[in-house]
């Protein structure tokens, strides 16, 4: 996983939770793949099971909406 994040050149933070502890202790979900999306104050305000297409409008959109949060 580590050298996927580093091959796409992902610049957000990167949970690698190899163990479970963190999504399936404090989120409640244990199948990958899972997104989570965690404000700047360390709440859940979303996750979807299964994987993105994050290049599309909408979804830059989202991401550009979430950065633009205090």
């Amino acid at each position: 996983m580590r050298k996927v994040v580093k091959e796409r050149g992902y610049v957000a933070p990167v949970l690698l939770d190899e163990s479970g502890d963190v999504t399936g202790r404090v989120y409640g979900v244990w199948g990958p793949p899972t997104i989570y999306v965690v404000d700047r104050g360390g709440r859940l305000i979303g996750r979807a099971v299964g994987p993105r297409d994050w290049t599309t409008p909408t979804a830059k959109t989202f991401i550009r909406e979430l950065l633009a949060q205090p």
